[in-house]
């Protein structure tokens, strides 16, 4: 998949620090072994100088196996010494050794010119990021989600009451980030603002990606205004990255969807990432303040029919909780 030249910057970047810390810590193991055993110094500068001597052989040209066998012989001695000296002192045998974030690359990002999965990694995980920064929210957790703002009186007699229905879907949510997987169902939110759906798909987003998984989370209107430009821009060097973005991760949440700009394009492009995730079998979570009869009239027959209805539905029900906190706001002053 191609990125752009800030993200293999970004990703070269992040892989030089990894390897400079590697080097710092390496550096404070030894002083800290060193001030325990001070004979493991000379024993490794020793192994050094014969490792400059074997090189210096080697470019004189001349014959030089019996003089390479003594340098390692006298090497292997000088190793197993210090193997000694790590055991007795209670260090473990790798202590004098980098320790790389990947132990494949040494966290250079490639083996042999060829990237390492390591990089690949990386490269995904900036992408995702910079795409979750097009949201300015900031992750919510299921711990700040409370039930309390919603009304416990009966929707109608015999019914249950908003506070009964949302710690239904709180406790779901819940179980669904616990127990997400590449299997998990897709999703829809549906139900007024307010309700809730954005905290919690946020707080799905968070047990998820602390999970491991690789999570999109993007607002409508923002990504496919991206998506939009990418296509339509003459000069796009990376035309489709986005959408392949949205296609290819773990998670993708879509907040929102319905109050992006309405257009053929932007319908289609709905259409087909949606659609393919579901064909490959990766979960999606759409929040909506749309009914499905909306959804059908601003997207067509071909969305609803075909991927709405693929979609496990999680309906909001109350009162716009951001009123009633802005109320308790104004009456605290």
């Amino acid at each position: 998949m191609a990125y752009t030249k800030e993200v293999y910057d970004l990703a070269l970047s992040e892989m030089e620090k990894r390897r400079t810390r590697a080097e710092q810590e390496l550096e404070k193991r030894r002083e800290k072994f060193y001030a325990v055993c001070p004979a493991a110094q000379k024993s490794e500068e020793e192994i050094v100088k014969i490792s400059v001597a074997a090189g210096r052989a080697v470019l004189s040209g001349s014959d030089i196996r019996e003089e390479l066998s003594s340098l390692r012989d006298r090497s292997l001695v000088l190793q197993g010494q210090l193997s000694d000296m790590l055991e007795k002192n209670g260090f473990s045998q790798n202590w004098l050794e980098e320790w790389y974030e990947c132990k494949l690359c040494g966290d250079k990002g490639y083996i042999d010119g060829r990237m390492c999965s390591c990089m690949k990694n990386l490269l995904k995980k900036i992408s995702y990021d910079q795409l979750n920064m097009i949201s300015p929210l900031s992750l919510s957790g299921f711990d700040s989600f409370s039930t309390s703002y919603y009304s416990d009186k009966p929707l109608s007699p015999g019914k249950r009451s908003p506070r009964e229905i949302m710690t239904k879907v709180e406790n779901y949510c819940r179980r669904y980030a616990e127990n997400f997987s590449d299997e998990s169902n897709s999703l829809i939110f549906q139900g007024d603002s307010g309700l809730g759906k954005t905290h919690l798909s946020l707080a799905i987003a968070q047990t998820v990606i602390e999970k491991g998984y690789g999570v999109i989370y993007v607002s409508a209107p923002a990504v496919f205004s991206k998506i939009e430009q990418e296509h339509f821009s003459a000069y796009s060097e990376n035309r489709g990255d986005t959408e392949r973005l949205l296609t290819e991760c773990d998670l993708l949440i879509l907040d929102d969807l319905g109050s992006e700009f309405n257009s053929k394009y932007t319908a289609s492009a709905i259409y087909n990432i949606i659609n393919i995730r579901i064909l490959s079998h990766r979960p999606t979570i759409i929040s909506t303040n749309l009914t499905i009869p909306e959804i059908e009239k601003q997207y067509g027959s071909r969305l609803v029919s075909r991927v709405i209805g693929m979609l496990d539905r999680v309906e909001f029900v109350g009162t716009d909780i951001r009123q009633i906190k802005r109320r308790e706001r104004k009456n605290n002053k």
